[in-house]
């Protein structure tokens, strides 16, 4: 398809990157240490963390890593939530040449067991609140390294006992747990200090991360991403977001898990390049302490999804913060629902801007112009060096307007997945478009729409029904606070749609819901179903999970006690 999104690009935004074939995220990181060796580099618990300190402790754990054996292309597993030490892990692994494995901390003990043996980890870093499910997954792997961290490990002596005592005796969060031989963490910075390092020289071709996904479809896989995969997109998305920032000066708040690709490509990865400050976050789903957390920075950007939206927008605290510094937000993982985009708005007095990309992009496919006024629904324009193709079941490309499968080509994608080369044949065509399982079209200006997951699609009576056009329709109701909309068996037209919901509202009743349905969609979308729930399952960084919510086989079926009603 002919890049006609680039006459839409907002000023300054180049058409193509340039890549010098030499940059790999190790000399980003110097780069950036060097640069704003003064400046707040990470904050957590009210702890600073300057640029200078993270060179030091990233070569601290990088020259212990080579002492114990550990080098060029060794798998370093991450299994932290987002406290300072992630950084200092993340980056003092890449400089030691090792391929960084990041892990959901809220892993079982089978998941986690998978994704080591999978992998071939010879090392894990993990705070000691998930030890336990360390202990019982190393059986089968070839983890021979284990590094443990608590809380408070790098908040300083004082404040870090104090929150390591409320951690384990007040609190209770650390189950018990015994790893022989386990190293704690702070014990390897002090023992790398005093040992040599020479830095290792890498490429673009290295392997930087194996970063999981498909995990709800099955059996989760590692999208290899390179060095040259993710210093790309952190360009991509630098160019996009650099004529509205002021380098060295800004602070993003970093809400989202740094495991998650989003977050550590445009919180970790992009604003550290430009200088910012990243404010940590350790628990994304405690609201209050999010919010507790924000008024004490003057933050000037923020990344979240969908339901971190709302949730805060549903916090009566959060329009009392000081938005005067906020320049941009923006949503991504899962689609922006109009109706949390526009309170967004009226509350921050600043726009959402909806960006989309994937684990196998590194992530960022497209992005919206982030001065944008107005709420399209769109999720962008691609970003520079990167094609869009539109195709059918065929692998025929579409025009202008048609809708069909998303397909990405450019120097953030993926080479395949990880030991598996049959699934990445099934995902890369030949001529390098990489295959999302998103349906979505192209209009007129270059703008992409997302449509919804492929699977997702519900039929109906043999009409193609998407769930988030009818979870938009539905979130516009007042008295809704979440909403996932799934296919259900139905013996008249095959499929019918149902609702799940979170009331906002304790009176919305489901025929009022269903009523306030048809007056958005045509017929065949309104669902016939609904069903109130106090919660939905979800992902680590929030996305709801229809797949959870599909029932296996029996029709739904009115059932009073749960609030489901048939239309």
């Amino acid at each position: 398809m002919e890049r006609i999104w680039q006459k839409s690009y907002p000023p300054g935004v180049p058409p193509e990157i340039e890549m010098d074939g030499t940059t790999t995220l190790v000399s980003v990181v110097r780069d950036s240490c060097a640069r704003y060796a003064d400046k707040t580099a990470y904050i957590s618990m009210g702890k600073s963390l300057r640029y200078a300190e993270l060179d030091r402790l990233t070569r601290d754990f990088a020259a212990w890593l080579h002492a114990n054996g550990l080098g060029r292309g060794d798998r370093v597993a991450l299994m932290m939530p987002n406290l300072l030490q992630y950084p200092v892990c993340l980056f003092g692994a890449l400089r030691a040449g090792c391929v960084v494995v990041n892990c959901n901390p809220l892993y079982t003990a089978h998941e986690l067991q998978h994704q080591l043996a999978d992998s071939g980890a010879r090392a894990i870093v993990v705070a000691d609140n998930f030890a336990a499910t360390v202990q019982k997954a190393l059986a089968g792997t070839a983890v021979e390294r284990v590094l443990v961290t608590s809380i408070g490990e790098l908040l300083g002596p004082l404040k870090g006992r104090l929150v390591d005592f409320v951690v384990r005796r007040v609190k209770r969060m650390v189950p018990a747990w015994s790893l022989p031989g386990a190293t704690k963490l702070a014990d390897a910075l002090r023992a790398g200090r005093g040992a040599p390092f020479v830095e290792v020289e890498l490429g673009q071709r290295d392997l930087a991360c194996l970063q999981y996904t498909g995990g709800t479809t099955g059996v989760a896989k590692a999208a290899m991403l390179t060095h040259g995969n993710l210093v790309a997109n952190l360009s991509q998305a630098y160019a996009w977001v650099s004529p509205l920032v002021t380098e060295g000066e800004e602070c993003i708040v970093t809400a989202l898990p740094l495991y998650h690709i989003f977050a550590l490509t445009a919180n970790c990865l992009t604003f550290m390049k430009m200088g910012a400050s990243n404010l940590l976050i350790i628990n994304p789903r405690d609201i209050p302490g999010l919010i507790n957390e924000m008024r004490k920075v003057p933050f000037s950007a923020f990344t979240g999804v969908n339901t971190l939206f709302n949730a805060l927008l549903n916090h009566p605290d959060f329009a009392r913060l000081d938005f005067s510094r906020l320049r941009l937000t923006m949503g991504g993982g899962m689609a922006v629902q109009r109706s949390v985009a526009d309170r967004w708005q009226a509350v921050t007095g600043r726009s959402l801007a909806q960006a989309y990309g994937l684990t196998e992009t590194s992530p960022a496919v497209t992005i919206n112009p982030l001065d944008v006024k107005v709420f399209t629904g769109s999720i962008g324009l691609p970003v520079p060096s990167t094609d869009i193709s539109i195709r059918d079941d065929d692998g025929r490309e579409l025009g202008i307007g048609e809708t069909g499968e998303i397909c990405v080509r450019g120097p953030q994608v993926t080479q395949g997945y990880w030991k598996r080369p049959d699934e990445t044949a099934l995902v890369l065509y030949p001529d390098g478009f990489l295959r999302t399982g998103d349906v979505g079209y192209v209009d007129e200006n270059g703008y992409v729409f997302l449509v919804d997951r492929k699977k997702d699609m519900i039929l109906v009576s043999g009409f193609n029904v998407y769930p988030n056009e009818v979870e938009d329709a539905a979130a516009l109701h007042p008295g809704v606070k979440e909403v996932a909309a799934v296919g259900v068996p139905d013996e008249r037209s095959g499929e019918a749609v149902k609702l799940y919901v979170i009331r906002k509202d304790p009176a919305l009743d489901a025929a009022t819901l269903i009523a306030h349905c048809r007056k958005q969609l045509t017929g065949y979308k309104v669902p016939r179903y609904v069903e109130f729930r106090d919660d939905l399952p979800r992902t680590n960084v929030g996305k709801i999970l229809r797949r959870e919510l599909k029932p296996t086989a029996q029709p739904a079926q009115p059932v009073a006690a749960r609030s489901s009603t048939k239309a």
